[in-house]
């Protein structure tokens, strides 16, 4: 009976309405999955490579703002959804109910990137000591250039918190995604780190 209101309702949705709708769960849902993530310490953003890089530096260690990530762009496609849904409801247009879908999601896109923003500020003021992420293995959050030539940016648990820091390598670059160990602190803050995988051959 619940399938067949659920069927019934469905189908009498106009086409943009179910677009709106169907966003709106789907992406609901993956918010809810990321914030729960978030919590126990788990994070599955990884962001794009355009980022407005507005750096805040707090005890040499920067806090880039960045609006292009994963949670970003769920959390954009979340409030698109959603006020789409609530503007045709009140029975506004097409075109007008867009119009606010986009400006909501844009508004939100930005609100989340600057929320995480001041979290990573919060997070660098700390007295943080970067000695303490030497040998410890991280995961590569924004690609590392290979061959000293630029940073990116790793996830590590130091000091018993999930840190965001930046790192270069001196080898091949290393890509989102790959496991890395801290070789060395160097004095302007960066870490110096190597993937894993290639330690292993080594031993």
């Amino acid at each position: 009976m619940g399938t067949f209101l659920l069927t019934g309702w469905w189908a009498g949705l106009s086409g943009i309405e179910q677009v709106f709708w169907g966003i709106s769960i789907v992406f609901s849902v993956l918010f809810v999955i990321q914030f729960v993530l978030s919590l126990i310490g788990l994070d599955f953003d990884a962001d794009a490579e355009a980022d407005f890089d507005h750096a805040g530096s707090v005890d040499g260690l920067d806090a880039d703002f960045t609006i292009f990530s994963v949670r970003g762009i769920i959390a954009f496609f979340t409030f698109f959804g959603w006020t789409g849904v609530v503007a045709l409801s009140n029975g506004l247009g097409t075109v007008v109910s867009l119009l606010l879908a986009i400006g909501s999601g844009f508004a939100a896109m930005f609100i989340v990137a600057y929320l995480f923003y001041l979290f990573l500020k919060l997070q660098s003021s700390g007295t943080l000591n970067l000695d303490n992420a030497l040998d410890g293995l991280g995961e590569v959050y924004l690609i590392i250039p290979g061959e000293n030539s630029g940073t990116g940016k790793i996830q590590i648990k130091v000091q018993g918190s999930l840190r965001e820091l930046d790192a270069i390598t001196e080898g091949e670059e290393i890509p989102t995604g790959s496991t890395i160990r801290v070789i060395d602190v160097l004095e302007n803050g960066l870490l110096l780190v190597e993937p894993i995988e290639n330690k292993l051959l080594l031993d």
